[in-house]
């Protein structure tokens, strides 16, 4: 059985279970009956009842197997949320109302004993019959002192879980020759052959022992475009300041610094947002969009619009469509390049739109389309992108997210700023998103419309 499937199907039959009990727990107390005066208090409860024990089960990790290593673990676990719960549903029968109040306490009691009979039985029969099967993960270890050595005598504990380690990385030629070996893994590399070590060796996850190592892996794996792999560190007083202590392995704290994508509901949510969002304002500032429009045609003639090769989500492209602001042809002699402080290419009226953001407004239409979000990373075209994979560590991490008609970036840079600092504000908005900083986001890029401000 997966992970994943035995922690839904324990949320389901504890759901179950602790209902199942309290029901029995009724018959016992009024053999065999179910009077309507007591029984319709629990009626009324069974779903805060549900969702208490829930809640109580996740405190003390009844959904984490990785915290119920061992029989006595789940007794122990079992005991103590369904303790918690029998005293919250007590507290809910006598604070909610003095129509809840004739939940009898006995009844309460007796499910008690029955709940955790059921809930420590059903788990230990099921994994007797059918063990969780861990998904492997394949560890590399950075370091060969003794905090190194501790980390993998852990795992290898813990190898039921799936962990496999691999092998270490020593800090350097010194540091390597002066340890041989660590325990019975092999030293494979030192810190700046971290990619090609991940690469030959299909490694899932990096642990860094030494954090003085911290940078000189993170550089080499996003150079080489192994950033997908999980990278954590084993944080120092400097590292714990500075973040936050994202899971343990016995004692040992790790901290993770790589981040995967935003959860699923989030991320769904938010294409719910910006289909809304996009098909409404395309109605609202469709007088706006139409007088842009006969502006460029009076101006600057035909075409109004231009559709542009954009590299968008999981480097994928598509077509970006803006408002004309430049010159017609303005690439034919240069080739791709840059826009720039007081580009020649730029018309009058072009400069005007742009220090109000106006030739985006057609990206609407993209947002509508799933192509875009209304906040991400600029989508950037596919000469520049090709450059900078080469050029900038990590530069293929912003392809993570579907990009943005607007970003951290975009208001906190200049229109020109450098696409390496560009980076690093799209990072942090990726790293840290939630609807909040899209709405603070929003609301900032409608003050630079108002205001102008970053567009020359």
């Amino acid at each position: 059985m997966s992970r994943g499937r035995f922690i839904t199907l324990s949320i389901l039959l504890d759901a179950l279970g602790v209902n199942a009990c309290i029901v029995a727990a009724f018959f016992l107390r009024f053999q065999g009956q179910l009077p309507a005066f007591n029984y319709g208090a629990y009626v009324s409860l069974w779903p805060v009842i549900t969702v208490v024990y829930i809640v109580a089960g996740y405190i003390y990790g009844l959904y984490e197997p990785e915290r119920t290593e061992g029989s006595w673990a789940v007794v122990q676990a079992v005991f103590r949320a369904a303790t918690l719960g029998i005293l919250l549903t007590a507290a809910a029968a006598f604070f909610l109302g003095p129509e809840f109040f004739s939940f009898s306490r006995l009844v309460i009691v007796i499910a008690w004993a029955l709940q955790l009979v059921v809930l420590v039985g059903w788990r230990l029969t099921l994994l007797r019959i059918t063990p969780i099967k861990w998904p492997e993960q394949r560890v590399l270890i950075v370091g060969v002192g003794d905090l190194a050595n501790e980390l993998a005598v852990e795992f290898e504990r813990r190898s039921d879980w799936g962990h496999r380690v691999v092998g270490f990385l020593s800090r350097d030629e010194a540091d390597e020759a002066s340890a041989g070996s660590v325990s019975r893994y092999p030293i494979l590399g030192t810190v700046h052959e971290a990619a090609r070590v991940v690469a030959e060796n299909a490694i899932d996850r990096v642990i860094i022992a030494s954090p003085v190592a911290l940078r000189e892996v993170v550089e080499d794996l996003a150079l080489s475009n192994e950033s997908d792999v999980r990278v954590e560190v084993i944080p120092e007083l400097y590292e714990i300041f500075i973040g936050t202590v994202d899971s343990t392995v016995s004692d040992i704290p790790l901290m993770q610094v790589t981040r995967g994508a935003a959860p699923g509901w989030f991320m769904s949510l938010k294409r719910v947002l910006d289909v809304a969002l996009s098909a409404i304002l395309l109605l609202v500032l469709s007088p706006v969009l139409l007088l842009v429009a006969l502006g460029i045609l009076v101006t600057m003639g035909w075409p109004v619009v231009f559709t542009q090769a954009r590299v968008g989500k999981d480097l994928g492209e598509f077509s970006v469509i803006k408002f004309r602001t430049m010159v017609r042809d303005a690439e034919r002699a240069s080739g791709p390049v840059l826009a720039e402080e007081g580009d020649p290419r730029i018309t009058p009226f072009g400069r005007f739109l742009r220090y109000y953001r106006l030739d985006e407004l057609p990206q609407l239409v993209n947002i509508l389309m799933g192509q875009m979000s209304f906040v991400g990373p600029r989508p950037e075209r596919l000469f520049f992108v090709e450059r900078y994979l080469k050029e900038i560590p990590g530069y293929r991490e912003r392809f993570k997210a579907k990009p943005g008609a607007t970003g951290l970036a975009q208001v906190s840079g200049s229109y020109a700023t450098t696409p390496e600092r560009k980076l690093k504000y799209d990072l942090i908005y990726m790293y840290h998103q939630n609807l909040l900083m899209d709405v603070q986001i929003l609301a900032e890029t409608v003050r630079v419309v108002l205001t102008g401000r970053g567009s020359r």
